[in-house]
Formats: structure tokens, C-alpha cells, sequence
């Protein structure tokens, strides 16, 4: 995968035109969007923009933002799969899970640098390359859900064999299964299922990590319009020394027909290496994934015939976007596998440990340590299957879950590792544990298919925007009650009864009775969060945008606002059907529930409290002054 890391330059012009970001005018302090319009925008096309109704959307992340507990795609749990589907996974589960057991060997991997070529060809013949690729170009044709238990299986066992198999099929060539040509698909997709050729995605460059919108890499047409000669280079593109077919995103000269201006846009192609012009620089030496091949990837006056553009001309980030979040998914599934191991590791030597005369699984710290990890897995894992549900059910409304679920998996394993390795204590420390490869793998997660750090402000400025374009609705209706009445009184009585302190005591449906206490405390916080971003709306307007430390702690709610929900809704099932667990999974949901809702309530404290907003300018002080002098400042105990 190639790693987009995160820029120090700003990065809002990227956000607002690739990701959507506009925050539409919702008061009167919001008088201008963050994206400017366009020069030949007149002022009535503006104005019909900022009357347009806001669509509806099904995301409760997206809803919280506006104090509404949308649970359609959540209550109750989405269990989607026909008999058919399930049994197709059953047969695949066993001969998986025992090819990793004999035919691979991550300590190998990991040491040699690279996978094993016997376990490639074995991964081939598993039908592992083409997961996801529908059965008439030669794949397997999972579906998502599906999909995410084998690569629960992978995270389990081998995360540089899993970037090898993520990079091909997760981004690598989802393009061409997303926006392809049906002659594209026909032409490129056998031959990646088949593991024939290998496929990666080719998008960051030395000056464009996070700030996808600087890239330098160019593709001009020929002078006869048959094909576009591309030059440039890729750097951290996993697969980029083994693949034969590249997703390759380059700007592009584009003239507006109406204007005639042309200006370069990023537009995406299916690059193969057999072109000429395409090489690849040496293996990277990496602290994780030693096994996953990582190159620069140069590109030498590439001929690209035209029918390879992909998605079409001055459509790159368009592309590159919806193959990210159609592939972040995957990254949770994964993690859930880790999650697990990490936690047998410590479980299997928690057992059987003796220290002062009994076992350490009796020290009520070791309990703890344990606990939180079962937590974290039971979160993890409840994510990524309730989103792969959602994609499924045909789902669009899944984009800001997926990034959530991205940056809770990637901590909480690191997190929970990191924990598993103190349990073993000078044990976990060695090689031959296991675990110091697993920590050292999982640390990349948090960086490439979008930092954390960037999908947390792209979850709170999506989420507040959505919220800003509901106070326009309203907004917009004050000047005209008579026909907007309902709207009026509507939104009038909410904000009447959150004055005087009355709310719908935070009704959240279809929670199993034994959780009602959780449910009530998630209601109540969906409700101040939603209250906390509109006042945060209706101060900085669209300043927002540079609210970094404000942005952050919505993101941080959102996250514990979301892993409470699908943590309730598994539970709920469990107690409904009565499962061997269920006793098990209430007392996870409870806790869960209880702690995040402290959480919430500390960050949303936080973004409006005199003293925390004056540590936030403190922080930027302190940061300003390590800018500036390059180093750290005190002065050392010892004055020399």
C-alpha cells in the first residue's frame, strides 16, 4: 500500500476539494463556504447552492454531528450472509487457516525480507489474489463480509504476507473492479485473480504524502490523441518491485470546454510494467512488514494508451478516494486477527506463569490487562463486520465509519500488543515470542491508507459539515416560516427543551433491556455532542477548518460514540439469541459504555473550557518555540 503520511504543509486545500469538505453556511456567522467558488461562479448560482436541500444520509457517525441517533445501519446487527455465502466460507476457513499453520512461516518472512516464493504460489493456488473478483474474470467472488473473515485469518498470522495480498486487491487494482471499463475488467482482472500478475497502487510521491493534492508526477496526451506519455515517480508503493499492473495517479492538463482555461487535474491509470519506461528502485528497509515488498517506483516517458485512463480524465481524486474507502474496511478485519493472537499469546502464558507461589492470571493487574484486550478485540471485530454488512447491503453511507474503524483498530492493536508483550514481561521482550514482530508490523497502520491523524479531521470537518448544512436548512426556512413551518417548530422545541434542560432522555431503540443503562448514557451523549458541535459551528463559522485541537476531540467522541453503539447492538444479539456468550458480551458493552461515556464527556468539556482552550494556546506556544529554535529550549538541570 503506498503510505500516505502526513504533511506539514496545509493540507486543507486537498480536504476540501478531494473529500468533499465545503462547510455550507448554516448562520449568519457562516457566511462563506471554505471551499471559494470557482472565478466564473456568478453570485445566483451561489445563492441556488446554498439553498440546496441536504440530502439525507444514513451514517451515524455523520448524524451525531447534528445530535441525531440514526441506528438504521446498526440495530440490529447486520447479519447478511444467505446460506449459500456461508457455507462457501465455511469450506474456505479450514484449508486457510491450515495453509498458514504448515506453509508459512512469518519469522522466515520477516528475517528473509520478503515472502517466501513457495507461499506465493500457494497463496495462488488458494485463490487468494482474487478474492473479491466476481467468478466470470476467474476470481472467488466474496463479498465483503465474507472477505473479512479470511483476512481476519491473515491478520491472525502473517501481516507482511497480508500487505502483500491488501496492496494487490484491497487498492491495487479495486480501480479497474470500481470504475473499470467492462473491456478493462475483461483484459486486466484474470490475470490479477490468478496472482499471475500482481498489482499495486501507485499514489504518494516525496512531496505529496497526505497532501495528495501536490503531486508532481505528469501524463501529457500525444499530439494524436492515441495515448498519454507519463513521467514521474512513486515512493513506499507496497508490491511496487513485484508488480505488473499499477494504479497510477498523475496530473493531467484539462481545458474547460466552456471557458477553454485548462488547468491540470489528477487523473488515474492502469499502468503496466511491460509499457517500457517502469522501474523500481531497491526493497526498502522498514522497521515492520520486512516481508511486504516496498520500492520507489520510476516512470520514464510511459506510453499509456488512452482506453487505460481509469475512471476518467481529471477524475484521479475521485478515484483514489473511493478506492481508500472502499478498501479501509479491510484494515479493521485484519487487525481483528492481530487483536486475537496477541491476546492467546497472553492468555497461554498468563495460565501457566508462576510467580510468588500462584498463577499471574490470579494478580487483579494481569486481569485487567486481559480484559481490555478482550474489549478492544470485541470492539475491533464488531466494526469491521458491521461495516462489511453495510457495504453489502449496498450501502453508501459508510465512508466515515470505515475511518473511524481504521484509526480505532490500528490503536487499539498497537495499544493491546504493546500490552501483551508486558504480560509475558522479559519473555515478550525476545525474538522467538513472536510479539516484538507483530508490535513492529502493526505500527504502520496507523500511517499509510491515510493517517490517523488526517482521517480524524476528515471524520470531524465531514461530520460538522453535514451538521452546518442542516442549520442553512433552517436558516434558510426562517425566511420564509410559512412554508417551512414544521421544520421550525421542530427544530424551535428541540432547542426549547435543551435551554430549559430537557431532552428525549436519550432514547436509543431495539437495545436488549439488560443494556437500557448503556443505551440511555450513548442517547444522552449523542445528544451533547451534537450539541457541542453546533455551538462550535455557530462560533468559529467557517475557522473551523483551523481548529485543529477542537477537530481532534470531536473526532476522539465520534470514535467512542460509535464503537458504544456497535459494541450494544452485538451485545443485544447476543442476549436475544441467548448465545453461550452472551453473559460475556453484556458485561463487555457495559464497561465499554460506561468509560467511553467519561471520555466523551472530558473531550466535549475540554472544546469549550477556559482552561483547556488556554492549554491548547499554551501547547501551540510551546510547539511555535521547538519550531523556532530547532531544538528543545529548557534550560538543563545542570545550567551547562
Amino acid at each position: 500500500m503506498s503510505v500516505m503520511r502526513c504533511s506539514t504543509k496545509l493540507l486543507w486545500p486537498v480536504l476540501r476539494a478531494n473529500l468533499g469538505l465545503e462547510m455550507a453556511p448554516a448562520t449568519s456567522r457562516l457566511k462563506s463556504s471554505v471551499a471559494q467558488p470557482a472565478a466564473s461562479e456568478n453570485v445566483s448560482g451561489k445563492e441556488q447552492h446554498l439553498k440546496k436541500k441536504v440530502e439525507s444520509n444514513k451514517s451515524f457517525v455523520m448524524n451525531i454531528y447534528r445530535g441525531a441517533a440514526v441506528t438504521d445501519q446498526a440495530i440490529p446487527y447486520p447479519d447478511i450472509l444467505t446460506a449459500e455465502q456461508r457455507e462457501t466460507l465455511e469450506m474456505l476457513i479450514d484449508p486457510t487457516e491450515k495453509f498458514f499453520m504448515e506453509c508459512n512461516d512469518a519469522a522466515k518472512n520477516d528475517t528473509m525480507e520478503k515472502v517466501d516464493e513457495k507461499t506465493l504460489q500457494g497463496l495462488r493456488e488458494l485463490g487468494a489474489f482474487g478474492l473479491q473478483v466476481p467468478t466470470e474474470y476467474g476470481g472467488v467472488g466474496l463479498s465483503n463480509t465474507q472477505y473479512t473473515r479470511l483476512v481476519e485469518i491473515v491478520g491472525y498470522n502473517d501481516l507482511g504476507v497480508g500487505i502483500t495480498l491488501g496492496a494487490h486487491q484491497s487498492i491495487g487494482f479495486k480501480g479497474i473492479l470500481l470504475v473499470g471499463t467492462p473491456e478493462q475488467k475483461a483484459k486486466y482482472l484474470p490475470k490479477v485473480a490468478s496472482g499471475e500478475n500482481i498489482a499495486a497502487f501507485a499514489l504518494t510521491e516525496p512531496s505529496s504524502g497526505s497532501d495528495a493534492g501536490s503531486i508532481r508526477s505528469r501524463a501529457v496526451l500525444s499530439k494524436d490523441g492515441s495515448h498519454y506519455v507519463l513521467n514521474g515517480s512513486k515512493i513506499w508503493i507496497s508490491n511496487g518491485g513485484l508488480a505488473e499492473i499499477f494504479t497510477v495517479f498523475a496530473q493531467t492538463p484539462v481545458t474547460d470546454p466552456n471557458t477553454g482555461v485548462t488547468k491540470d487535474k489528477v487523473t488515474g491509470f492502469i499502468v503496466e510494467r511491460s509499457f517500457g519506461g517502469v522501474t523500481s528502485g531497491a526493497p526498502e528497509k522498514k522497521m515492520g512488514i520486512k516481508a511486504s515488498n516496498t520500492t520507489e517506483v520510476f516512470f520514464d516517458d510511459v506510453k499509456i494508451p488512452v482506453e487505460n485512463v481509469l475512471g476518467g480524465v481529471g477524475n484521479g481524486f475521485k478515484v483514489a478516494m473511493q478506492i481508500l474507502n472502499n478498501g479501509r474496511f479491510g484494515m479493521a478485519a485484519a487487525m481483528t486477527g492481530t487483536l486475537r493472537y496477541s491476546t492467546k499469546k497472553a492468555i497461554d502464558f498468563a495460565t501457566t506463569r508462576m510467580q510468588f507461589g500462584q498463577r499471574i492470571d490470579s494478580f487483579g493487574t494481569i486481569q485487567e490487562k486481559l480484559a481490555r484486550m478482550a474489549m478492544a478485540h470485541y470492539v475491533t471485530e464488531s466494526m469491521a463486520y458491521m461495516i462489511s454488512s453495510s457495504m453489502d447491503s449496498g450501502s453508501t453511507d459508510y465512508h466515515l465509519e470505515a475511518a473511524v474503524s481504521k484509526c480505532f483498530a490500528s490503536e487499539a492493536a498497537w495499544t493491546m500488543t504493546d500490552e501483551a508483550i508486558q504480560v509475558l514481561g522479559g519473555m515478550g521482550f525476545m525474538k522467538e515470542a513472536g510479539l516484538e514482530r507483530v508490535l513492529r508490523d502493526i505500527r504502520i497502520f496507523r500511517i499509510f491508507e491515510g493517517t490517523n491523524d488526517i482521517l480524524r479531521l476528515f471524520v470531524a470537518l465531514t461530520g460538522l459539515q453535514y451538521a452546518g448544512g442542516h442549520l442553512r436548512e433552517l436558516q434558510q426556512a426562517l425566511k420564509n416560516p410559512a412554508s417551512h413551518l414544521g421544520l421550525i417548530l421542530e427544530e424551535g422545541t428541540k432547542r426549547a427543551k435543551r435551554a430549559i434542560g430537557f431532552t428525549n432522555n436519550g432514547t436509543i431503540e431495539g437495545i436488549h433491556p439488560k443494556l437500557s443503562d448503556s443505551a440511555l448514557l450513548l442517547g444522552r451523549a449523542v445528544e451533547a455532542f451534537g450539541y457541542t458541535s453546533e455551538g462550535i459551528l455557530m462560533k468559529h463559522g467557517k475557522g473551523i477548518i483551523g481548529q485543529q485541537f477542537l477537530l481532534n476531540r470531536l473526532a476522539n467522541c465520534s470514535i467512542d460514540l460509535y464503537a458504544s453503539l456497535v459494541v450494544l447492538s452485538r451485545a443485544t444479539r447476543a442476549l436475544n439469541l441467548n448465545l453461550p456468550s452472551a453473559d460475556h458480551e453484556e458485561r463487555i458493552a457495559r464497561v465499554w459504555v460506561n468509560e467511553a461515556s467519561d471520555r466523551i464527556q472530558l473531550n466535549l468539556t475540554a472544546v469549550k473550557s477556559s482552561v483547556s482552550l488556554k492549554n491548547f494556546s499554551d501547547l501551540e506556544a510551546i510547539a511555535k518555540d521547538l519550531f523556532s529554535n530547532g531544538d528543545i529550549i529548557a534550560t538543563g538541570p545542570l545550567g551547562m
